[in-house]
């Protein structure tokens, strides 16, 4: 009899649908897992932060390269400058800049960390992708981070600065621009974590189908509106109506959707096979 029932226990172990850590927690042991890793996250942010200090020169010259960029596009004849207003205001600026810098090194420890926090709900099967999830949220993460820098900011700071000038002519009121460097490193760095946040969406989308809340046939037949919305964000988020900075953005939100929809597909291909 005994013999029996550690066969059935044997088998269930071997099964792949069935949770490996199928322990129930209390909320108290639930709240103490997500502080370990809340912590061990935050070391990982607090030693891509130190590195960054390090090379905190080299960061501000780094980000302010599209900035320089535009403006002696728009001002040839005119230095750029970023004002400080207080004596602290460049080591918070500094400070700030290097803690964002920080969160971007840590991306991969943030998600494994994430992934490590939901995995004993998961199935055994699932426990594999771990790498992949890592590998892939840190790609869409980087891939946003890279799109802000290199396509968002260009046109962003070409338009703005195509609005600075002299007002009606023959000598009236000139709009010029000494940003500080407060309120330039507020802008880019929310833009940067702001779009790697944004590219993020297909690994939310994929954990919907994995979870099986949406399907492939639901997100194909809302690919409709997905576009539409896609277009509305586009023509939002970017500023003035110059038109390829809008399709850029627009056609980023559209191929991320589809890829999502990929993925989807995919996620219940497999699910098919294994059951």
């Amino acid at each position: 009899m005994s013999d029996d029932r550690d066969d059935e226990n044997d088998d269930r172990d071997d099964r792949p649908d069935v949770p490996e850590d199928d322990e129930p927690m209390t909320i108290w042991e639930h709240l103490a897992e997500f502080r370990s890793r809340l912590v061990r996250a935050a070391i990982g942010v607090l030693a891509g932060t130190v590195a960054c200090w390090t090379f905190r020169e080299q960061l501000l010259a780094w980000i302010t390269k599209p900035y320089l960029a535009a403006w002696h596009e728009r001002f040839p004849t005119q230095s750029a400058e970023l004002q400080t207003l207080a004596p602290a205001d460049v080591f918070i600026s500094y400070l700030q800049l290097s803690f964002v810098g920080g969160i971007i090194l840590a991306t991969p420890v943030v998600f494994y960390q994430l992934w490590a926090f939901v995995s004993p709900g998961l199935y055994a099967r699932e426990k594999r992708y771990i790498v992949p999830f890592v590998v892939f949220s840190t790609s869409l993460f980087s891939s946003g981070v890279a799109f802000a820098y290199y396509v968002a900011f260009p046109f962003t700071f070409s338009y703005f600065f195509s609005l600075l000038g002299e007002i009606g002519g023959n000598g009236g009121l000139v709009l010029t621009s000494r940003p500080t460097m407060e309120y330039y490193l507020d802008f880019t760095t929310r833009m940067l974590l702001s779009f790697g946040a944004v590219f993020e969406l297909p690994l939310f989308i994929a954990f919907l189908a994995l979870a099986g809340i949406v399907t492939p046939q639901q997100l194909v037949r809302f690919s409709r509106w997905a576009i539409v919305l896609s277009f509305v964000v586009g023509a939002f988020v970017t500023p003035g109506p110059e038109v390829t900075s809008q399709v850029a953005v627009s056609g980023a939100l559209v191929a991320l959707y589809f890829l999502s929809v990929g993925l989807a597909f995919l996620i219940a291909k497999k699910r098919e096979a294994t059951t």
